[in-house]
């Protein structure tokens, strides 16, 4: 039996989609093997998957001061504190692969305080959630704890997109009842074979 892809809203067949989208889904499918429910979720309103697939490459696929496993990181802690099913898992097997840690996903999604990094990267996690959690809250003497680390003003920047960006798709995701693929859960878990 088929799963869905997300229970409370239709999902377009690929025929369906305009071109720019088919082709961008059918490349991530050709590159993994499968395609991501975000991006069969997201498809049946393609001006917003435009614009969320765009602001989601300017913040994770760009070079920085944050490497691609400390981003994934940010998105795994903020995803677990906003109960979001789908971004803990399908994030967490990005994450395990970026940082070649079949852990160190797991250990953030459940207390990020205890996983095995840095004190560098547990600074970041802390700003990354009070951000997601408590922005409100954002004071002068937590840039001055985060940037007491090495962070600078477009590190501090990305850290706080990333958890604001990932807020919004948290969102979406619960109230699309977005499925996470099976295929996330054993990615990055095993060394792949010979």
């Amino acid at each position: 039996m088929t799963k869905p892809v997300a229970t409370r809203f239709p999902t377009p067949s690929l025929d369906q989609l305009p071109d720019d989208i088919r082709t961008r889904i059918l490349a991530v499918q050709e590159k993994s093997g499968f395609v991501p429910n975000v991006f069969l979720t997201l498809a049946s309103r393609p001006d917003e998957f435009r614009a969320f697939f765009a602001y989601h490459d300017a913040l994770m696929e760009k070079d920085g001061g944050l490497t691609k496993a400390e981003r994934e990181m940010i998105v795994v802690a903020t995803s677990s504190a906003n109960q979001c099913h789908y971004c803990v898992i399908a994030h967490g097997a990005i994450l395990r692969i970026r940082a070649k840690n079949p852990q160190i996903a797991d250990q953030i999604a459940v207390n990020y305080r205890k996983a095995d990094i840095t004190p560098r990267q547990r600074a970041m996690l802390d700003f990354a959630m009070k951000v997601s959690q408590a922005a409100n809250e954002v004071s002068e003497s937590d840039f001055a704890a985060i940037a007491g680390h090495g962070f600078s003003n477009d590190d501090i920047w990305d850290i706080a997109a990333i958890a604001a960006f990932f807020a919004l798709s948290n969102r979406i995701a619960n109230v699309t009842a977005m499925r996470p693929n099976d295929e996330f859960y054993l990615m990055g878990r095993l060394p792949k074979p010979a």
